[in-house]
């Protein structure tokens, strides 16, 4: 198969998936927590919820700053310059990764994603001990190994992440992909829409707020989570709480899982995009 048709059954692909977004059925338990969670809502003033809102934005887009000077950022940037070496030894920054084909990027992302979901899966079981550090950390940990997954997916897919641009945009990924299913489709619309007004893609110009209250459903399940191991822990064997552990690790390789499988559709989308204005030129 050529490039080009390599190229065309990708994109095929994406938009069969996208179908699937918009197909998927609400089941009665999410539509029943749903609207528990609006009921809990109405009871917070609106001003207090936009500054709690406000502050979580600020706060995320505070970490994902940090996780772009850490040596843990580094360290992946440069595995997936030496990675992209073999397909083209005259590779020497991010940027020129994408003189390489599709194929040869998603072979790249999936080494880098596949080490982020081990991450999260052992950083889930550890807090499935239950331990109150381990637990009390979990949220925090969790949110700073899906934002750094997504960072390494884009620069697999040849996106230096540390403008401010692909910052925000990177969070904005990252928010639509840990959306309930049923949001998701509507969070692709809009980071379509994203690319397609922005020219030079280096400051940002769009709207700054990523977090709304679609995203505090799936918030909820995490604390839901934590309630969960503190509620099994105590059935252990061997001293060992099994079934807490079990639940810790799956929730969040199933959370990594979701949102680096997302993260990988748009990019790929992203980069085929700007190949096909490559063709049009």
């Amino acid at each position: 198969m050529s490039v080009h048709n390599r190229e065309e059954q990708l994109k095929l692909d994406i938009m069969q998936w996208q179908e699937q977004l918009s197909r998927y059925e609400v089941s009665k338990w999410e539509k029943g927590y749903e609207e528990w969670i609006d009921k809990m809502l109405a009871k917070i003033p609106d001003e207090t919820a936009q500054t709690y809102l406000q502050r979580m934005d600020g706060w995320l887009y505070q970490l994902t700053t940090v996780i772009q000077g850490t040596q843990l950022q580094t360290n992946a940037k440069e595995r997936i310059l030496e990675t992209a070496r073999v397909f083209n030894s005259d590779i020497e920054k991010i940027e020129d990764l994408q003189s390489l084909s599709i194929d040869q990027l998603s072979f790249i992302c999936e080494q880098q994603v596949s080490k982020q979901r081990l991450v999260s899966l052992i950083q889930g079981t550890l807090a499935g001990t239950g331990k109150p550090v381990l637990l009390g950390t979990d949220l925090v940990a969790m949110l700073a190994t899906n934002l750094h997954a997504i960072h390494v997916i884009g620069m697999s897919y040849g996106y230096k992440m540390n403008s401010p641009f692909e910052l925000m945009l990177s969070l904005k990924v990252f928010h639509a992909a840990s959306l309930p299913k049923r949001w998701q489709r509507s969070g692709w619309d809009m980071l379509v829409e994203e690319l397609r007004e922005t020219d030079l893609p280096f400051f940002y110009e769009g709207d700054e707020q990523v977090i709304d209250k679609t995203w505090i459903e799936k918030a909820g399940l995490q604390i839901g989570k934590a309630c969960l191991i503190l509620l099994t822990k105590r059935q252990s064997l061997q001293k060992l709480p099994l079934i807490s552990m079990a639940i810790g690790a799956g929730v969040n390789y199933q959370f990594t899982k979701q949102a680096t499988d997302y993260a990988k559709r748009f990019y790929q989308y992203r980069f085929l995009e700007g190949k096909d204005e490559t063709y049009s030129e």
